[in-house]
């Protein structure tokens, strides 16, 4: 099994679409390997395929090797700066185009799965998050089965969970904590992802969709809320255009001033004006999100062990 050596398992779940799951297994991913943990990042929304484009590859092709696939590269450990490595693996890479439609019924999505599981060749790593589809559909339950039956104990250290502040998103997203208790999956925590907005231009966060709705439910399932993700269009920006994030002078996120600990006197150069995926765990130090999710991943690394 390819999942051999593969210290962690994480997947990352959301009972509803919309909730910015990919977005937060992005950051994870980068926290963790600023950290200097190796990772990777296995996308099974086949459907709606969207960790290559997270990551500013989407140009990649996954290589064929003896006994299954090489993921793709975003980036190589780099030991005397502290990053580990980072891959991923998508169904994403193998369409002809961005725009390629996967119309899949339920049996072939589910060989789709768990040949993703058995044949992608990750070697070494500390932590790998799986990006799921929302919802509780046929690549779930495939995830599920095919983990429990094949993984080693211990190995899968749980789902964290994405939910936004909303009554309408909760209440999708409770389905999904009753999912991971049927399946014997356990809850590593709760993310609540945009739990406010942060102003490019004034500074402001503020609550356009409420906040503390994601505590409240983990609260009420006994599980760990890893904490509230506010949305920054300079992470976005980070996304689709490779621009270093930069905000204006008394910005305050989580009571910390970011325009003064975050700009740091960065500006790109022209050589850094790309979306090459060498540089986004480099540039994303500069997003106000960054310390978020560093201590949500400290979190997790303690939780699980």
């Amino acid at each position: 099994m390819s999942l051999a050596n593969i210290k962690h398992i994480i997947l990352v779940l959301s009972g509803k679409g919309g909730v910015g799951k990919s977005s937060v297994t992005t950051q994870l991913a980068l926290s963790l390997s600023l950290a200097g943990h190796s990772v990777g990042v296995l996308d099974v929304d086949l459907t709606g395929p969207s960790m290559p484009r997270m990551f500013n590859i989407e140009d990649a092709k996954v290589t064929q090797a003896p006994g299954g696939w090489l993921p793709v590269t975003v980036h190589p450990a780099n030991p005397d700066a502290g990053i580990g490595e980072l891959r991923c693996m998508s169904l994403g890479f193998l369409l002809r185009g961005r725009g390629d439609a996967v119309v899949w019924r339920g049996p072939k999505k589910t060989a789709m799965v768990r040949q993703f599981l058995s044949d992608v060749l990750w070697g070494d790593l500390d932590y790998l998050l799986i990006d799921t589809p929302p919802g509780t559909s046929d690549e779930h339950i495939s995830l599920a089965e095919t983990l429990l039956k094949d993984a080693s104990p211990g190995q899968v250290a749980g789902a964290v969970v994405v939910t936004t502040p909303q009554a309408v998103a909760t209440a999708d997203v409770r389905k999904e904590l009753n999912f991971c208790a049927k399946t014997g999956i356990s809850v590593v925590g709760v993310v609540e992802n945009m739990a406010g907005f942060v102003c490019p231009n004034c500074a402001e966060c503020t609550n356009i969709f409420g906040k503390g709705g994601g505590q409240v439910m983990a609260e009420d399932f006994n599980v760990r809320f890893l904490g509230g993700v506010p949305i920054d269009p300079q992470f976005v920006m980070l996304v689709e255009t490779g621009r270093r994030p930069l905000y204006p002078k008394g910005t305050i996120i989580e009571g910390q001033d970011i325009s003064e600990t975050h700009q740091n006197g960065h500006a790109d150069t022209p050589s850094e004006e790309t979306k090459a995926a060498s540089l986004l765990a480099d540039k994303y130090r500069d997003c106000s999100l960054e310390p978020i999710f560093r201590k949500i991943t400290q979190d997790i690394v303690t939780a699980i062990g």
